[in-house]
């Protein structure tokens, strides 16, 4: 099949785009150019620059094009979808959509998580959910009148090759940097908190299996690891890969909220709740979907990336969970003061 990725040089994207072109699929990709992971003269990938936010000059483009299907990997709001519609609407046999479960609203009516049985996000304060919200609205919409197939893919909290989304200050090489220098890592609530953590390769096994598949036609689907961990887990588990036991630290989600609302308001609207997600529904319709990267076999693969890439520790983060850890501290020997 002819097959478009919007996007392409992404995290999620990329890895998407190799095993497209396994599966046997013609692949153009259309982005802005920045990257040249894919300017190889031997490469077989068509790369298409252009940005989609310049909106009349991308469906123009579009209008000359052919494809079978359209994966839409960069569509973050209402506008971004209207403008794939007005591109690909009754011009593809298929467009597929990237969201998120940030797009379900919370708390969750069902544990494990199943699709049916959600509503989408509707609070203004956290943009990512609510844009990501809107923009499912916009296409269900068109699925609703029936004359595009669309497919919506919301995957979890994802970690990958290229990745900087690790950690409750998102720290990622901070993370091993700090556990092998003993200073204390920052973990919301009581990290009991139940969830599945997902990686990459998994994940686009999802994507390959529901290209050109009419049973996802007007479908949505949540995309996740089916192992269950605690948050805590994530930063245990990093120490056996490096061979130290992490020091860890709670505090209030509430309280890092009210910190930092930009780096913590994720988990204050998101990852507070448990984020465990029913995943036959994925499995009933891609029946060769399967995770199994496991916790310990991702996290070494991002270890090993971190140090063959020499990733540098973010000095601000680390500097602000110094900030934290020391108040900390303090609040617990002031409450053992006082009893």
């Amino acid at each position: 099949m002819k097959i478009l990725v919007l996007g392409g040089t992404g995290v999620i994207s990329r890895v998407l785009v190799e095993q497209l072109l396994v599966a046997g699929h013609e692949v153009t990709v259309y982005n802005r150019g920045r990257s040249n992971s894919m300017a190889r003269t031997d490469s077989p990938v068509r790369v298409m620059v252009g940005d989609r936010l310049e909106r009349q000059a991308f469906e123009d483009a579009m209008t000359k094009e052919q494809f079978d299907v359209v994966i839409d990997m960069i569509c973050f709001t209402a506008e971004d979808a209207k403008s794939t519609l007005r591109a690909f609407r009754q011009r593809v046999q298929q467009i597929v959509v990237v969201s998120s479960i940030a797009a379900y609203k919370r708390p969750y009516r069902t544990i494990p998580t199943q699709e049916s049985a959600e509503e989408l996000f509707d609070d203004v304060r956290f943009e990512y959910s609510f844009h990501k919200a809107e923009m499912e609205r916009v296409l269900w919409r068109a699925t609703q009148e029936g004359d595009q197939p669309v497919t919506i893919i919301r995957p979890s909290l994802t970690y990958g090759i290229g990745g900087l989304n690790i950690g409750v200050l998102r720290q990622n090489a901070g993370i091993v940097d700090r556990i092998r220098k003993g200073k204390p890592l920052v973990m919301f609530g009581d990290g009991t908190n139940p969830w599945n953590f997902t990686f990459v390769p998994d994940l686009v096994k999802a994507f390959v299996g529901i290209v050109g598949n009419s049973k996802t036609f007007g479908q949505a689907y949540h995309v996740t690891n089916d192992d269950v961990h605690m948050w805590e887990d994530l930063y245990l588990e990093f120490g056996r890969v490096v061979g130290k036991e992490p020091r860890i630290v709670h505090l209030p989600t509430e309280l890092l909220y009210r910190a930092d609302p930009a780096l913590f308001g994720h988990f204050f609207f998101e990852k507070m709740y448990a984020g465990l997600f029913d995943n036959s529904k994925i499995q009933r319709d891609v029946p060769s979907y399967k995770a199994e990267v496991s916790l310990r076999a991702g996290l070494e693969m991002m270890v090993d990336w971190y140090e063959r890439a020499k990733l540098p520790v973010d000095a601000q983060k680390d500097a602000l969970e110094d900030q934290l850890a020391a108040m900390h501290q303090q609040w617990m020997e002031q409450i053992s003061t006082h009893l």
